[in-house]
């Protein structure tokens, strides 16, 4: 580090107005409340209960625990700040920050990825399911997800916190991110911002491609169901995830991915809201609004959950069911939607 690097920064935060602010501190308070008790309730739902061990929630799973910690890297500072007479944060808070926020986010982005390809091969090839989605495979996705994240992080900050930032200390922003920290550069920014901007673009676009190739698949796989009540079924099995992906990529490419403007940057601001405080909160309840049997485990007693354990949606039981695929088939050794590799 370079010994001209400031000390701190400070955010110009979201809002200057005293009561606005105080009305934001208790509507995200209340926001990040729930961000970890239903992450915190969906992990635990999913690892204590039999009837969930199946590959889409042990993904989830994971990608609540990302959830969690990716929305406590920005919000608690955020929350603070709002009602703070100054926003600062140390260099390297920052760089931590950064290096944190960076990671998961693109942790996040895989295991998005990874859950398409699972209810691909549950909808596309259900006879073949347990085969393609052995325990052994979905945990090295997971570690996968994680180990590309962290090391992409790792090269974002390294490239970012290498600069020169002399010009000014203020961040126009209520967290540390790319854009508003390239302005601060005195340093010539154009390699780093081709470096991140590869990356960002390599990760996000190439997920979402992948995610859209899935999708293009199931849809396909779904219009060859004859029954309106089959391909209804089918469906609903995948429109948790398509609600979820769709509001985290539509987000970061609003953020990351448009040309400088004046007008843009509030615009970005919003966008960011929603994928670093919003969707963490959103994922988990979305799936267990849209998913019977986390709504079932939360909502119902234990004599009513026993229709729902021969019943598990994730995997294509429900083609296997309808193809008259003995359970034991489905459930592998376990009984719980996994095959030992």
């Amino acid at each position: 580090m370079n010994q001209s690097q400031p000390t701190m920064f400070e955010f110009t935060g979201l809002t200057n107005d005293t009561t606005l602010a105080i009305l934001l501190f208790v509507f995200f308070l209340l926001v990040y409340m729930i961000t970890v008790v239903a992450n915190v309730g969906l992990f635990i739902a999913v690892h204590k209960t039999s009837a969930l061990h199946t590959p889409m929630y042990f993904f989830l799973s994971y990608l609540s625990v990302v959830d969690l910690f990716y929305s406590s890297v920005i919000v608690p500072k955020m929350i603070s700040d709002l009602v703070s007479r100054r926003k600062v944060i140390s260099f390297y808070g920052c760089a931590l920050q950064f290096y944190f926020f960076a990671a998961l986010a693109s942790t996040d982005v895989h295991l998005l990825s990874n859950m398409s390809y699972d209810r691909y091969a549950a909808i596309c090839h259900p006879l073949h399911y347990v085969s393609m989605m052995t325990k052994t495979k979905c945990f090295c996705m997971v570690l996968v997800a994680f180990s590309l994240g962290f090391l992409q992080s790792s090269a974002q900050t390294s490239c970012m916190f290498s600069l020169q930032y002399c010009s000014s200390n203020v961040i126009d922003h209520f967290y540390c991110d790319i854009p508003p920290l390239l302005k601060l550069s005195c340093s010539n920014i154009v390699i780093c911002d081709m470096v991140i901007m590869f990356l960002i673009g390599f990760y996000v676009i190439g997920s979402l491609t992948a995610i859209m190739i899935s999708y293009l698949f199931i849809i396909i796989s779904i219009l060859k169901i004859k029954s309106s009540k089959g391909r209804q079924k089918a469906f609903s099995t995948c429109s948790s995830h398509i609600i979820c992906s769709s509001i985290f990529f539509v987000s970061v490419l609003l953020t990351y991915l448009h040309p400088p403007s004046k007008a843009i940057k509030n615009q970005s601001k919003v966008a960011s809201i929603f994928y670093t405080v919003m969707t963490p909160m959103f994922n988990p309840l979305v799936y267990s609004l849209r998913n019977q049997e986390v709504y079932g485990i939360t909502g119902l007693t234990t004599d009513e959950l026993k229709p729902f354990m021969h019943y598990v949606e994730t995997g294509g039981q429900f083609f296997l069911l309808k193809l008259r695929v003995p359970a034991k088939v489905y459930n592998g050794e376990g009984g719980s939607g996994w095959v030992r590799s």
